[in-house]
């Protein structure tokens, strides 16, 4: 008899009949009922939190592969961008992969090609020069693979770089992976959003009553084999995708032109990603979202992007309580952000919880950028954050706040689970021009908890800061226009 994770397992081969698309609404949204809640106790903060997160750092367990490569011009890809190469690129993994590992490797050119999907051992390497260019025609991601949309488990078009159950995996190089993504192709599936500045019109294709029916399933405890999205459904698939893989490098490349989230790893451990170029505007162009990881470093790595910068998350809702799988010991360093809505932030897929998330020496800068440090939750998601870490963070300008947290996101109140987040401490912050310090927004019956502001320096500060239900808030040597404070105002 076939098992669930057999059916899953076997995603990746089969093709799914789309069901007809519903007109359900995100205001039909009719969330699981709570039913009794343990309280869940503090989890110990680290003795020495930042010898723990080199701690971290050190036991990541890295990638290693056979000297040997496997050109895709080997196996009849066209460098001219001309011809499909996604069977050349197929061939290639699969060959390096039975070989026992090493390069899968594309010189410089121009390569057109569908979704590619890695193998245990196989480090797919772009040159100098090479750009990898994917098809514009959502056909060419079916069939449907099992995968995770905005924190939730289902059925869909494959993402356009893919793993599943994988070890030992790489992507490297200096070369470039275009998703071709605009207002022509992709973008235009998020509907009606702010000026619907990606091309949207009334009576075009729209994710929102997909988006909804997906959430209505997961809540509902539908099967996850029985969550077949895809064709006719509008979901946009994310640029690069690993999913429950142990030992991960992403190192060097650049992310064009995204259709969704750009770097979404999930349920991995061991994971390295470094200096990576992620420059991509738009809807929901997270940079990276590593959801449900455990031991990871981010360094050296580039954001310019159309959502937040980095938003670790551990799964949306029910969906998220049901695998219960934090985010936990994730240390980023040494990286720099420019455009984006947040660029540390934690949620708002955060119902599996999240602890012991390290952020240090990062550059944020832009005014095209809301929020630098930034924390989401809402009664629905209901996830624990707390010891959550950064220091030496530098800002030049952002839009809105330095510092924000934010539980009346998207649902807001209207939800039966309690958002928690404690145990945050910032030192050693500069902003340069930060209109708001911070705005901290708890609910009275989910105040925040035990945050610390050390060391920090902000400049012209133009708006007296939000404080709401927030207990033990510590403001020590702290200074506001030059002028030391005790709190904040």
């Amino acid at each position: 008899m076939s098992t669930r994770r057999d059916f899953l397992l076997s995603a990746t081969g089969a093709a799914f009949a789309p069901l007809v698309a519903s007109a359900q609404t995100l205001s039909d949204f009719r969330p699981r009922p709570p039913g009794a809640q343990s309280p869940r106790p503090p989890r110990p903060a680290p003795a020495d939190p930042w010898a723990e997160a080199e701690a971290i750092v050190r036991r990541i367990r890295p990638t290693r592969f056979p000297d040997r490569d496997f050109p895709v011009t080997n196996y009849g890809a066209d460098g001219e961008g001309v011809g499909d190469s996604s069977e050349a690129f197929q061939q290639a993994i699969a060959a390096c992969h039975a070989a026992g590992g090493g390069r899968v490797v594309a010189p410089a050119g121009d390569w057109l090609t569908g979704p590619i999907h890695l193998k245990s051992n196989v480090n797919l390497h772009l040159a100098e020069g090479a750009v990898v260019r994917f098809k514009t025609d959502p056909k060419a991601y079916l069939p449907l693979v099992f995968t995770r949309w905005e924190g939730i488990e289902l059925l869909n078009y494959s993402p356009f770089v893919y793993a599943i159950d994988q070890q030992n995996i790489a992507i490297t190089g200096k070369g470039t992976f275009d998703g071709q993504s605009s207002r022509e192709h992709w973008w235009t599936w998020k509907g009606q959003w702010k000026q619907n500045q990606h091309g949207w019109r009334t009576g075009m294709p729209d994710q929102r009553p997909a988006r909804a029916r997906l959430f209505q399933m997961a809540e509902d405890e539908t099967p996850v084999e029985q969550r077949r999205f895809g064709e006719g459904h509008y979901l946009r698939p994310p640029l690069i995708q690993t999913y429950r893989c142990d030992r991960v490098l992403i190192e060097g490349v650049s992310l064009r032109r995204s259709p969704f989230w750009q770097l979404h790893p999930v349920l991995c451990t061991n994971v390295v990603i470094r200096g990576v170029n992620i420059d991509s505007h738009g809807p929901n162009n997270d940079g990276l979202d590593p959801e449900s990881c455990r031991d990871m470093l981010v360094e050296d790595c580039f954001f310019s992007t159309g959502d937040d910068c980095i938003a670790v998350n551990s799964g949306r809702n029910h969906d998220g309580r049901r695998l219960n799988r934090p985010a936990e010991n994730i240390v980023v360093r040494n990286c720099r952000m420019a455009d984006g809505h947040g660029g540390l932030t934690i949620g708002s897929q955060i119902s599996g919880h999240a602890h012991n998330i390290f952020f240090e020496r990062c550059r944020l800068d832009s005014p095209g950028l809301n929020t630098a440090i930034r924390f989401k939750n809402n009664a629905l998601r209901g996830g624990v954050v707390e010891n959550i870490y950064f220091r030496d963070i530098t800002v030049g300008q952002v839009a809105r706040s330095a510092i924000e947290v934010d539980f009346n996101y998207e649902e807001g109140r209207r939800g039966g689970f309690t958002p928690v987040l404690r145990n945050v401490v910032i030192e050693r912050l500069i902003a340069g021009k930060a209109p708001r310090v911070a705005d901290l927004k708890g609910f009275e019956n989910a105040p925040i908890y035990d945050i610390t502001l050390r060391d920090c320096r902000f400049r012209e500060v133009a708006e007296p800061s939000v404080v709401q239900n927030v207990r033990n808030l510590r403001v020590q040597n702290v200074r506001v226009n030059g002028r030391p404070v005790t709190q904040l105002a």
